[in-house]
């Protein structure tokens, strides 16, 4: 049985996000996708309600800044500079994402067995970093909702997530009778579920 839980934690000092939105008290930095990369090393896309480049230019943790727009940016995580917290990758969970950084504080939702969800909790407090528990709970639903089950069946019948693609996002809408866009927030949120639900596989069978 797995368990899902919302838990807020507070970024030690150092870390990139946690620094910068302290600095930025009344931000609110979105994480749209963070990757770790060798030797504690990352990178992260995100957005924010405010204007960071100064604080992100002149943090020890960020390498390099990219700007995009409306808000959005991307940035490379240096070594130390702050990806995600030691119990996570020793561990080998990684948070949903999106997810939120306000004042120092990350709010993550976690979804794993329960036994690993403890001992998750237990490493978070022996790191003596400040925490809050904001709701758990037990789930045996299914990894797929029938709606994306289908878009699953028909994008792997099709060649989508073969390599070279069989059929591109454009006519697989076509086939499913569904908008361009309304495909690709399908896909990328069936590609979630399916990561996170076997992620620590992937890591013992690629190590």
């Amino acid at each position: 049985m797995f368990q899902q839980i919302r838990i807020d934690v507070r970024l030690p000092e150092g870390h990139w996000a946690g620094d910068v939105t302290r600095a930025h008290p009344s931000a609110t930095l979105r994480i749209e996708e963070q990757m770790a990369m060798t030797k504690g090393r990352g990178t992260a896309t995100c957005w924010c309600d405010e204007i960071l480049e100064n604080s992100l230019l002149l943090h020890e943790g960020i390498d390099d800044y990219l700007g995009m727009e409306e808000g959005q940016f991307s940035v490379n995580i240096s070594r130390g500079g702050g990806g995600f917290i030691r119990p996570l990758l020793d561990m080998g969970i990684l948070p949903q994402t999106p997810f939120e950084v306000v004042d120092g504080w990350v709010e993550w939702t976690i979804k794993a067995s329960k036994g690993d969800i403890w001992e998750l909790i237990e490493q978070i407090k022996e790191q003596g970093l400040p925490h809050r528990l904001k709701s758990k709970r037990s789930s045996r639903k299914r990894l797929l909702t029938q709606r994306q089950r289908e878009v699953f069946e028909v994008a792997l019948r099709e060649g989508y997530w073969d390599v070279p693609r069989r059929i591109n996002l454009t006519e697989l809408a076509s086939i499913l009778g569904v908008a361009k866009s309304t495909l690709s927030s399908q896909l990328q949120r069936i590609e979630s579920s399916v990561f996170h639900a076997f992620q620590k596989d992937i890591r013992r069978q690629s190590t």
